[in-house]
C-alpha cells in the first residue's frame, strides 16, 4: 500500500491569472462593496460570453436557481419538472415557494435526466421545466425546448457546471428562459462564492436585479412591495470572477485535457464505467471526472471512497437523488416514487480529483492508485 502521506485534494483551484492585481484595484480604490465597478463589468463580459442579453451577478449558485424561480412567479400548487438526480439547490425554492416539483429518471449513460420521461409528467399544472447539466454534458436540450414550446412551459437552466460547455455549437446558458451558473471553487471560474442568472429577457432581468438587492426602490428606498433577498455580489468577487473569466478557454482546454489522460490511465479497469467522452452534440468538458462502479464491483461508492482515502486520495459522492432526501419526504413529497438509475448513480458513483490545479504526476498517481486498490 502506497503512503498515506500522500494527498491529493478533490479540487484545488487554479487562480495564478490577474486575480491579485484586480484585487489590489479593489482595494486602493476602497471598491469592496457590491457597488464597484467590476461588478457591472464581470456581468457584462459573463452575458457576452454566453450569447445573453443581460446577466445578474448574484451571492452564490444557490441564489441564483432561487431568484430564478422567483422571477418566473412560480409559485403555489404549480409543478416544476426537474431531475431526480441533482444537488438540492434545485429544488429548495421550488417548494419554498408552495410549488411542486415533478422528478424524472437519469439516462444511465450521460448521468443527466432522461429527457424522454419529460412529456409523460407534463400536467395542466406544469410551469417550467428545470433541465440541469450534470458533471460534464449538456442535457439533450432540442426534445426539451420543443416540448417547452409546445406546452407553452418556461425553461430552468441550470448550468452551474458547465462553463464553456457548448450544445451543437450554443454556449451553455443560452437555452432557458432563464440559466444559472455558480461559481463555486471547483466550477470552471471561481469566484470563491458566487453565480450568475443570465436571460434575453429585459422583465426577467430586472427582476432578478431587485429581487437579489432586497427589492429596493428608485424613488422610494425603504418602500417594499415585494419581498426579495441580499443575494448581491461584492466587487472583490466580481474582480476575481473577470480574471478568470479571462483564462476559460484555457480552461475548458486543460479540463478535456485532464479527462482524456484520466480515461487512457483507466480504460479497460474492471468493475468502473468512466464518464461519456462525447455524444452527438457535445464534447465532455469533465467538470468533475466521475467514476461509477459496475456489476463487477460488490461494492458500492462509499467503501471505494474509503479505500482511496486510505491511499491519500480525496473523492466526493455523486448526488444523493431528490425522491429520497429525508426533509422532501417528511414534506410529504414523492411517497411510492423509484427512480432507479439516480439511485443506481448514488450509491456506485464518485469522482476523483478533479480541481483546475491538478498536475498531470497527480493524475498519473490518482489512476495508478486507483488500479493497485482495486484490479
Amino acid at each position: 500500500m502506497s503512503s498515506m502521506s500522500i494527498n491529493i485534494p478533490v479540487n484545488e483551484p487554479l487562480i495564478d491569472g490577474n486575480e491579485k492585481k484586480y484585487l489590489l484595484e479593489c482595494i486602493d480604490s476602497g471598491w469592496i462593496s457590491s457597488e464597484g465597478p467590476f461588478v457591472e463589468e464581470f456581468e457584462r463580459k459573463f452575458a457576452e460570453r454566453v450569447g445573453r442579453k443581460y446577466a445578474v451577478a448574484v451571492s452564490n449558485g444557490t441564489a441564483a436557481i432561487d431568484l430564478a424561480v422567483e422571477a418566473l412567479c412560480i409559485g403555489d400548487g404549480d409543478e416544476v419538472i426537474l431531475p431526480a438526480f441533482t444537488i438540492i439547490s434545485c429544488v429548495l425554492q421550488i417548494v419554498r415557494s408552495g410549488a411542486i416539483p415533478v422528478l424524472v429518471d437519469s439516462d444511465p449513460c450521460t448521468w443527466n435526466m432522461n429527457v424522454s420521461q419529460i412529456e409523460a409528467k407534463i400536467t395542466a399544472k406544469t410551469k417550467a421545466i428545470m433541465i440541469v447539466h450534470i458533471y460534464g454534458l449538456p442535457v439533450n436540450m432540442d426534445p426539451v425546448i420543443e416540448l417547452a414550446r409546445r406546452y407553452g412551459l418556461r425553461i430552468i437552466e441550470d448550468a452551474a457546471e458547465m462553463h464553456g460547455q457548448t450544445y451543437l455549437g450554443a454556449p451553455c446558458g443560452s437555452f432557458g428562459d432563464i440559466s444559472t451558473f455558480s461559481f463555486y471553487p471547483n466550477k470552471h471560474i471561481t469566484t470563491g462564492e458566487g453565480g450568475m442568472v443570465v436571460t434575453n429577457d429585459l422583465a426577467l432581468a430586472d427582476a432578478c436585479r431587485s429581487l437579489r438587492n432586497l427589492c429596493f426602490q428608485p424613488s422610494k428606498r425603504f418602500v417594499h412591495e415585494r419581498l426579495g433577498w441580499n443575494m448581491r455580489m461584492t466587487n472583490l468577487q466580481a474582480a476575481i470572477g473577470l480574471a478568470q473569466l479571462e483564462r476559460l478557454d484555457e480552461f475548458v482546454d486543460r479540463k478535456r485535457r485532464m479527462g482524456c489522460l484520466y480515461t487512457r490511465l483507466l480504460e479497460g479497469i474492471k468493475g468502473f464505467d468512466l464518464p461519456l467522452s462525447k455524444t452527438d452534440y457535445a464534447e465532455n468538458i469533465y467538470w468533475v471526472y466521475g467514476l461509477n462502479i459496475n456489476g463487477d464491483q460488490e461494492i458500492n461508492a462509499k467503501e471505494a471512497m474509503n479505500r482511496l482515502a486510505k491511499r491519500g486520495i480525496g473523492t466526493r459522492p455523486f448526488f444523493y437523488p431528490m425522491h429520497e432526501q429525508p426533509i422532501l419526504r417528511e414534506m410529504g413529497f414523492f411517497k411510492g416514487e423509484r427512480y432507479p438509475e439516480a439511485e443506481k448513480l448514488s450509491r456506485k458513483g464518485f469522482y476523483i480529483p478533479s480541481g483546475m490545479a491538478l498536475t498531470q504526476d497527480q493524475i498519473k498517481h490518482v489512476a495508478h492508485e486507483i488500479r493497485e486498490e482495486f484490479s
